[in-house]
């Protein structure tokens, strides 16, 4: 079994995001003011921030990304010890966040930081070897998170909490909009629909991007108001227009697919609330949950959902119990984010969210935990 989980990224680092989806939100309402002293790293909040955006997204990016280059680029898997290499490194860093209270401060600092440029040279060698420049808008977004990670580990919390998810949502607009519409169009393909009504528009993508840079830029210095709220505006707009572009609505029918669409959706409601936090109209939680659960953690269960399956040779159904894992993730932003607003009791909404959350993560553990330590269906390798 140990072979087998180490044969490919995703299935190690699958693994690990589920386990730690599993224990760090359920462990951070345990040190909420007032709880369980545990030997954190960081103070309880920001250990909560950089553990979500770092810790678990990290491990996320590592299993898609060091998976999806070997297809873009023809190259061999990372797997056998040098992939223990990456994964021990990403858990030593776990291990200090957790338990390095004690820890000298640069050594907490130089193993977390390490990870992130780890998985951006095994996947930049493999890109520059290829040539494949069409994935340098992937690594310079992780280069930029990477900074984010920096800038915590400097001065934790805003605004580097804030720049790092709006380094990860410009990510997950850069993958979605690969594969969401790709996927798509082929279902729709395989099933008697024309894909032809799932639209991609160039300008607009380098539109978003462009709305999700200014945004961060601006973010970043405290830039006058109303600056901030107009390209917030601007990228919430744009990421909308795209989705509608895509007409999720044509595959409704395929959790697989909806999931995605659905989990992308968040990011414009997460714009749009950041833009009413500029204005001073609502708390930022709100915008950082809906960016946080319901667009990060929705599209990390979707896509490993998938992966999972398509990179064990089996086919694209998924199993029992997931789709309701879907929902209760969706519900989880719904109920984080109506917490944030005041539309629920401060407590019993932090309660809800993380009930619904880690009932999500764990019917992905029970379903996919054979998948990922077993051996391929099709009795190939990896």
């Amino acid at each position: 079994m140990i072979s087998q989980i180490f044969a490919y990224p995703f299935r190690i680092f699958f693994l690990s995001v589920a386990l730690l989806a599993l224990l760090v939100v359920p462990a951070w309402l345990l040190v909420l003011p007032g709880g369980v002293a545990l030997p954190l790293a960081f103070a309880p909040l920001h250990w909560h921030q950089h553990e979500m955006l770092f810790g678990f997204l990290q491990a996320a990016i590592a299993g898609f990304l060091l998976t999806a280059v070997c297809n873009w680029t023809g190259t061999d898997r990372l797997h056998g010890v040098p992939l223990m290499a990456l994964w021990a490194l990403w858990l030593a860093g776990r291990v200090l966040m957790w338990g390095g209270a004690a820890a000298p401060a640069w050594l907490v600092h130089v193993v977390d930081l390490a990870f992130l440029p780890a998985v951006m040279a095994d996947a930049g060698w493999r890109i520059v070897k290829s040539r494949q420049w069409r994935q340098a808008v992937v690594m310079a977004v992780l280069g930029v998170l990477w900074l984010m990670e920096i800038g915590f580990h400097a001065r934790p919390g805003p605004p580097f909490a804030g720049g790092a998810l709006l380094m990860a949502m410009t990510l997950m607009l850069v993958i979605g909009g690969r594969i969401t519409p790709a996927f798509s169009g082929n279902w729709l393909r395989m099933h008697g629909g024309d894909p032809s009504r799932i639209v991609v528009i160039p300008w607009l993508e380098r539109l978003t991007l462009g709305a999700m840079a200014a945004t961060l830029g601006l973010y970043l210095v405290e830039a006058p108001a109303v600056l901030g709220i107009l390209t917030a505006l601007l990228a919430a707009g744009a990421s909308a227009a795209r989705l509608i572009l895509w007409r999720g609505w044509l595959v409704r029918g395929e959790p697989l697919l909806w999931i995605l669409h659905l989990a992308l959706a968040w990011i414009p409601v997460s714009l749009l609330l950041l833009a009413a936090s500029v204005a001073g109209w609502v708390a930022p939680t709100a915008w950082l949950h809906a960016g946080g659960v319901g667009a990060m953690g929705a599209l990390i269960l979707g896509v490993m959902s998938r992966v999972a399956l398509g990179h064990t040779g089996r086919p694209l159904r998924l199993p029992p119990g997931m789709t309701a894992a879907f929902s209760f993730m969706l519900a989880a932003g719904i109920v984080r984010v109506a917490t944030a607003l005041g539309a629920m009791p401060w407590r019993i909404g932090v309660d809800l969210a993380a009930t619904l959350w880690v009932l999500a993560y764990l019917l992905f553990l029970i379903r996919y935990a054979g998948i990922l330590s077993g051996p391929r269906a099709d009795g190939k390798a990896g």
